[in-house]
């Protein structure tokens, strides 16, 4: 089992959690991802992930999302987008023998548009993206609400939303072709497009000017269409991510 490797829904809109704003333009550190897998017989994983955030006038990167803006004002900022999914299915990984003769699901690129606007009464951030590299050919569209709360140093930011996958997105990741069903005698299943509602909580700590640290989670409530998947045997799916980062 390789531990770098795992399969995760929504993961990468992690990286675009309200913090605080920092002084500078550029902060790098590290973190750890975990991700409980909704695949039956999968194992959960944890990820090294490098933090490496920049916020420019016409640029910014988050870790695993980078853009370029569109329009910008201090309440909306509206850009292009791309992302690394880190969404995948690796059947020798799995621990199940029919799980193990499945073809493989491959992460993948997409990149689409990314609209946040931000007033006192909390962060509206929204992003449609695609599958780049015709891996999935599917389509991928979040809506999160966000509300930050200021405490000193501390920062809590709750947050709640919902993840659409488009129909040919939930095909790849969790539908099961007449040819794998033949091969494996697990049934067929070809879902159409779902809806997975989340929760989400941040907390961020300053430690002097330059140093934070943080952590951050997500519940997600896996929608219909994926966990009536044969190939998943949960309902739902947690996700945490915390780390340190430096600011110059």
């Amino acid at each position: 089992m390789n531990p770098f490797k795992f399969t995760a829904l929504g993961l990468f809109f992690l990286s675009g959690t309200a913090l605080a704003a920092p002084s500078t333009p550029w902060s790098v550190g590290a973190s750890v991802i975990y991700s409980e897998s909704p695949y039956r017989g999968g194992q959960d994983r944890y990820l090294p992930v490098p933090v490496i955030n920049y916020e420019g006038e016409d640029f910014w990167f988050r870790s695993l999302q980078g853009g370029y803006y569109l329009w910008k004002t201090p309440q909306d900022k509206l850009s292009l987008t791309i992302l690394g999914s880190p969404q995948e299915y690796r059947p020798k990984d799995n621990d199940f023998g029919d799980m193990k003769s499945l073809d493989k699901r491959r992460m993948t690129l997409m990149g689409g548009v990314n609209y946040r606007h931000e007033a006192e009464w909390g962060t509206v951030r929204t992003t449609l993206v695609g599958d780049v590299l015709n891996n999935s050919n599917g389509i991928i569209w979040d809506l999160t609400y966000l509300y930050r709360i200021q405490m000193g140093n501390l920062g809590l930011t709750p947050g709640i939303g919902a993840l659409w996958n488009s129909g040919n997105q939930n095909r790849y990741y969790y539908g099961v072709s007449s040819h794998e069903s033949a091969r494996t005698g697990i049934d067929s299943y070809r879902p159409d497009d779902s809806w997975t509602p989340y929760v989400e909580l941040t907390a961020d700590y300053q430690f002097s000017s330059q140093w934070r640290g943080f952590v951050s989670g997500r519940y997600n409530r896996l929608g219909d269409e994926i966990k009536d998947s044969p190939m998943v045997d949960k309902s739902a799916q947690m996700l945490l991510w915390t780390g340190v980062s430096y600011s110059f």
